[in-house]
Order: structure tokens, then sequence, then C-alpha cells
């Protein structure tokens, strides 16, 4: 008599390449936001005024002007501001860059821990371009200093064998869910000194240059972008679910926010 072992069917794989559900709600919000620029031109200005980090705002000289927002907006312009897009190129040029780093982010920090990193991230940049532009009354907008966070954070787990920088087909939540390197070790890899040496010349090329992108004569906001890279490659750590390698703690089981 013969008999036969039915191994049990494989659970689904989510290909590598799509874009998880808390990055889609991200983009949508980025996207509903940006019909803003459907108003009049004064209405969509004074949105800019109000949700836009403008370092004047904090001057507490003789020189200080009112703003649009009052007291509040000294608080909610540090996360607004990161929301708001110049225009359709602005805001394709950071979603394009965000994908594949933020899609393997949201994957394993859930959704909740995603959003609130997003924020923390933000709120750097907006703290860095504080400190580099005092009294300027230019506002800042677009979500650039975010987007930095979340490349300098995936890059702590992104060159580990099996995850979404190796290429391979496979499941994109087991490749994002690979053990992160200590800050210690990342930055003894010769992958992410690469990826740094490249992050950084070009943030440097931008800002030497003053190239506009999004709006026209707008120069690059590039301290912003170094102080959310700078948040997400040192926080990311407090964020993440994940054990690191050889920890001795068991694997989560896929925890969402």
């Amino acid at each position: 008599m013969e008999s036969s072992l039915v191994s049990p069917p494989e659970p689904p794989r989510e290909p590598i390449l799509t874009i998880p559900g808390a990055l889609t709600a991200y983009v949508a919000l980025l996207a509903v936001i940006h019909l803003r620029v459907l108003l009049p031109p004064d209405l969509e200005y004074w949105t800019i005024e109000v949700f836009g980090f403008i370092p004047k705002r904090y001057d507490s000289t003789l020189l200080s002007m009112p703003f649009p927002g009052g007291s509040g907006a000294k608080v909610w312009t540090f996360l607004t501001y990161s929301l708001l897009h110049a225009n359709l190129s602005h805001i394709v040029f950071n979603v394009l860059w965000l994908l594949p780093f933020g899609s393997a982010l949201a994957r394993r920090f859930g959704a909740v821990r995603f959003f609130v990193f997003m924020a923390v991230t933000a709120a750097a940049g907006a703290l860095a371009h504080l400190l580099t532009h005092e009294h300027a009354l230019a506002p800042m907008i677009g979500a650039s200093a975010s987007v930095s966070g979340a490349m300098a954070a995936a890059i702590r787990f992104a060159f580990v064998q099996g995850s979404f920088l190796s290429f391979r087909s496979g499941d994109a939540d087991a490749a994002a869910r690979v053990p992160a390197l200590s800050l210690f070790r990342a930055l003894r890899d010769p992958r992410v000194l690469g990826f740094l040496a490249v992050w950084f010349g070009v943030n440097i090329v931008f800002g030497i240059g003053s190239i506009a992108i999004g709006a026209e004569g707008a120069s690059v906001a590039w301290q912003a972008h170094i102080g959310g890279f700078f948040a997400g490659l040192l926080l990311f750590s407090l964020f993440d679910p994940v054990p690191s390698a050889g920890d001795g703690r068991p694997a989560p089981g896929g925890f969402q926010g």
C-alpha cells in the first residue's frame, strides 16, 4: 500500500514591487492636499503661509512680524510643510524617491510606526532648516526631509542578504524584515558608505549650485534633507520592531500598527 505526503500549500507571497497600504495612504494624502493648487492664487499662497515652514516666524527680535496662523503655526508647521508641494514635478520627484525605500520601511514598521517616523524626520528637517536659515522669509515646503529619513533608515537593512535591494523575486514582507545592521556595522559596510557618499554628494551639488526643483527660482533646502537623513539613520532602532541579528528574541509575527 502506497501513501503520499502532500505538503501544505505555501502561503501567498507578496511581490517585491507592490506598494503597502501605509505608503499608498501617505502618497494619496500628498496628492489630495496638492489639489490646493486649484484654488485662486491668493488663497493658494495663503495655504503656504499658514502651513509652510517659515524660519522668520520664530524670530523673537524687534524685527519680528506677524504671519497667518498665529502661535499655532509655530507648532504644526514643523509637520505640515512636508505635506505641501510646489507643483506636480515636485511631488512626483519626491514620490519616485520614496517608493522603493518607503515601501520596505512601511512593511517593516507597520502603519502607525511608519507615519510617526515620517513626522519625526519631517520635524528634524524643519529644525535643521531653522538653524541654518534663522531669519529667512521664504517658506519651505516638500516631503524631501521625510523621504531622506526613510532612505537613511532603509539602508540599515537594505544591503543585508535577502533584503529588497537584492532585487530577487520573492516575498516582499520577508525582504523587508531581515535583521538590520547596527549603526556601527552599517557605517563600516562599503555599500552603505558608497550610498552615503553619493547621497551627500548630490545634496552638496544641489546646495552649492542652488539647483531649483519643483518651483521656478526655488532652491533645494538641502540642510533639511540632511536633518531628515540623520534623524532617520540615528533613530531607526527606536522604531524598528524586528530583532537585531543575534539578540536572542523571537521574530515578531507581522506587527501592524
